[in-house]
């Protein structure tokens, strides 16, 4: 059993919680979002380093990169309003949004030049078979 108090986490045990591994979690720590305790060789993670591991995770499945996070997290300040670090995230949201809504026309842009390409093979193997 993992040598942990209820409120620290073993790099294993925050690895499973999260379906990543060790080296991400590593990877995390080498760019200095998680800052882990040390025992021995033993990283011993804080409660502090788990939530930034969640939302450093969630921030990346919603396209954030990890600088964005990063600057999020360097921007918050306990026990005040935040409201910079609010602004900031609304104004990388809106980036993400604006991305997403360019890219989806992309992709509809692209769907029709398949389509197109589909027919004119299509279109031209008929032509072989009819001749």
């Amino acid at each position: 059993m993992a040598e942990t108090t209820p409120n620290t986490y073993t790099i294993s045990e925050l690895a499973k919680e999260f379906n990543i591994t060790t080296r991400a979690i590593r990877f995390y720590e080498d760019k200095g979002i998680l800052n882990p305790s040390r025992k021995g060789q033993k990283r011993i993670y804080s409660p502090r380093d788990r939530i930034l591991l969640k939302l450093t995770l969630r921030g990346k499945r919603i396209g954030f990169t990890l600088a964005e996070s990063q600057k999020l997290f360097d921007m918050y300040q306990h026990g005040e309003d935040n409201k910079d670090q609010l602004e900031t995230m609304l104004a990388t949201l809106d980036e993400k949004d604006a991305l997403l809504t360019q890219q989806k026309l992309d992709i509809e842009e692209m769907e029709a030049e398949l389509q197109a390409a589909r027919e004119r093979c299509f279109s031209a193997i008929k032509k072989i078979d009819n001749a």
